[in-house]
């Protein structure tokens, strides 16, 4: 079997590591060789970034890299179809396999289905119900033209079904991102030496307590009005509880343009690779954050996170988890931190197969279809 996979951005990565782990272990234990073509579409934001994080997750070299940069949503789409093409009618897989919702997601899905190659979605049905987010449109239209659709959480088979896709298409797997957690934590906390570069240590070698922020959505970060109501939110927090900010470049640019400074007890990095941010999250208090993926990695490690959006396309995260909504409100962030300093750090409830073998089952399935 051969099969192709996407690998376009940071969230992209820590998938596609536990798909590469899968097939490399298939290839050792039996003689129904699985061939695996990794492309990387180059749209991440930093190319030092993207390989360091294929070093440190043990990603084989990606076998092409269409290098397209970054770009409005419209140009970035439009040439990675452009670029992908030729790859895909040049391999002709039994399946392209694409993780996730960023723009490499959509662009090449929609290439591989009009071109006749059927295309497994890994992380499907994820809804957040909110169209003003770029990356739901990209998950809706991706579902719908995927023959595979491999979900993480309860909700995604749900959604689907009501969307009207057959129920024999879709396949709870858990999740990749975990597996890769589950993977590289231990690793994680005896390599990076992250706490101690960050001065995060006491004179016992404990880590102190501080919490950890990252803000990188358009609906955060690209409104001055919600921009500074959200900056002024984390300044009080930070007051109470010091926190560390990797700032994505998004964000760093907008609050310079805006003139926007933040207080001196919050911590500015530059963006972090994999087994620094890991360790980072795992000793922290308290996770500020309006990502999706963190929500599902503080749920795994237990530690409180607040989710600065309106909604989440992982409620699992809600429901099971140590996660909570509390939007951009100048008065409920700050609230709801304190509540969350105030409680012991625990283990929530593991979601359904979220046991570090989802890249396994991933790989059975396809070899079964």
């Amino acid at each position: 079997m051969k099969i192709l996979s996407i690998a376009g951005a940071r969230p992209n990565f820590m998938k596609i590591s536990s798909l590469a782990d899968a097939v490399k272990e298939h290839n050792a234990e039996s003689s129904q060789r699985i061939d695996h073509v990794i492309v990387h579409t180059g749209q991440h934001y930093d190319e030092k970034m993207s390989d360091l994080f294929f070093r440190e997750l043990g990603i084989p070299e990606p076998d092409i890299n269409l290098g397209v940069g970054s770009g409005s949503h419209a140009v970035q789409t439009a040439e990675i179809m452009k670029r992908f093409e030729p790859v895909l009618l040049e391999h002709r897989p039994d399946y392209l396999v694409v993780v996730g919702d960023v723009n490499s997601t959509i662009a090449c899905a929609l290439v591989a289905a009009k071109l006749g190659v059927k295309v497994a979605h890994v992380e499907a049905g994820l809804r957040s119900f909110d169209r003003s987010m770029p990356e739901e449109i990209n998950r809706i239209l991706t579902d719908a033209i995927s023959d595979v659709l491999f979900t993480s959480e309860p909700s995604g088979e749900a959604n689907l079904i009501k969307e009207g896709v057959a129920a024999e298409k879709i396949h709870f797997v858990g999740n990749v991102m975990i597996d890769t957690l589950l993977k590289h934590l231990p690793r994680a906390e005896e390599k990076s030496r992250i706490l101690e570069e960050l001065d995060l240590k006491d004179e016992r070698g404990r880590a102190r307590p501080y919490g950890v922020v990252t803000l990188h959505r358009p609906s955060n970060v690209d409104n001055p009005k919600v921009l500074r109501s959200v900056i002024a939110s984390l300044n009080a927090v930070s007051q109470q509880l010091p926190l560390v900010f990797p700032v994505h470049p998004r964000a760093k640019a907008n609050m310079g343009s805006m003139g926007i400074s933040l207080a001196p007890t919050i911590r500015t990095t530059d963006p972090l690779g994999y087994l620094d941010f890991l360790k980072l999250l795992a000793n922290s208090r308290l996770v500020l954050t309006d990502s999706g993926g963190i929500q599902e990695e503080t749920t795994i490690l237990g530690v409180p996170c607040l989710t600065m959006r309106e909604n989440t396309e992982r409620p699992v995260t809600v429901e099971q988890g140590s996660n909570r909504l509390v939007g951009n409100d100048p008065e409920a962030i700050p609230r709801e931190a304190l509540l969350a300093m105030g409680h012991e750090k625990k283990t929530s409830t593991k979601p359904e197969l979220w046991d570090g073998l989802a890249g396994r089952r991933i790989v059975r399935i396809l070899l079964e279809l």
